[in-house]
């Protein structure tokens, strides 16, 4: 395998805020990937600073990775306090979208490839609904524990999503005038008290529509034929992405060559993961991490004449 670099690159948004893209290349940088965390997360998910992690492993084999940190997390500057005032519109509509354009300016407008953890992908089919010319750059898509809606029912459910997120985290919001997931010890990073507000409402409801100018990206996206999804998931991820949410959620999100994998012993599996170690297991990167890279390089020169 090949030797990695390692390289922040500062992307600047209109209001001075700065995003931070985590290029992860060999010498001779190759396909574009970008990576996407999801709520009360950043883009360590995806690699770690023992050298581990799916991003580090898709630069090994050829690929030329960047993990992007939206506003306020991560690397990104300033982190997110109380007088943070963004949200998941602005993460939709300026966000991902000047990462995506920082990748383009650095590498041309080659074919990228998108990778998602968990609400990230909500986020990209999102992306694609509001600005369906980037359908044509995309060769594919993989989602890995990504569901809109949660409409299973168990014990998880009721901690985590009942008590902790729709109990819980407004108080934290109203008292510290955002979320501190991390002091809370529910989530690696921050969220702003109006993107915390925006995602619990579509997970709550069927309506998939921006609150903030009334976008309708289920309606927008039924119209579109997006490109090629992968859905991964974990056979223990009994709330934040149960399998059958997930599976929901690939039924919703409009037209496409998808597929559907369980990571599980019963289907071969080393592990039965969950919604984490689907990511962090050091075994996924002699189980489910190659079929990953097998699928992006499948999908390198997915034809764009949609």
């Amino acid at each position: 395998m090949r030797s990695v670099r390692q390289q922040s690159i500062p992307v600047p948004l209109p209001g001075g805020d700065i995003l931070n893209l985590q290029r992860f290349a060999g010498a001779e940088p190759g396909p574009p990937v970008i990576m996407l965390h999801g709520a009360i997360e950043n883009g360590r998910i995806f690699y770690s600073g023992s050298g581990r992690g799916l991003a580090i492993y898709l630069a090994r084999n050829g690929y030329d990775v960047y993990v992007a940190d939206l506003r306020g997390r991560g690397k990104s500057k300033p982190p997110i306090s109380r007088i943070s005032c963004f949200g998941q519109t602005e993460a939709i509509t300026e966000d991902i979208p000047a990462c995506v354009e920082a990748v383009i300016k650095l590498r041309g407008p080659i074919p990228q490839q998108w990778v998602a953890h968990s609400w990230g992908g909500v986020l990209f089919s999102s992306v694609l609904a509001r600005f369906p010319e980037y359908i044509r750059l995309i060769g594919s898509l993989v989602y890995l524990g990504s569901k809109r809606t949660i409409r299973v029912w168990n014990i998880q459910r009721i901690l985590k999503v009942e008590l902790v997120w729709r109990w819980l985290c407004p108080v934290a919001c109203r008292i510290y005038g955002y979320l501190p997931a991390r002091q809370l010890r529910i989530g690696s990073d921050s969220e702003t008290a109006k993107s915390y507000r925006q995602s619990a409402a579509w997970v709550k409801n069927d309506a998939w529509v921006d609150s903030d100018d009334g976008f309708d990206y289920g309606a927008a996206v039924k119209k579109l034929s997006l490109p090629p999804i992968w859905y991964i998931a974990a056979q223990n991820d009994h709330a934040l992405g149960h399998p059958r949410d997930v599976h929901d959620f690939m039924e919703s999100a409009g037209r496409q060559e998808r597929r559907y994998t369980l990571l599980s012993r019963k289907n071969g599996n080393r592990h039965d993961y969950d919604h984490i170690t689907m990511l962090t297991h050091p075994d996924a990167v002699h189980d489910h991490f190659p079929q990953i890279l097998e699928w992006l390089r499948q999908h390198q020169s997915y034809p764009r004449s949609r």
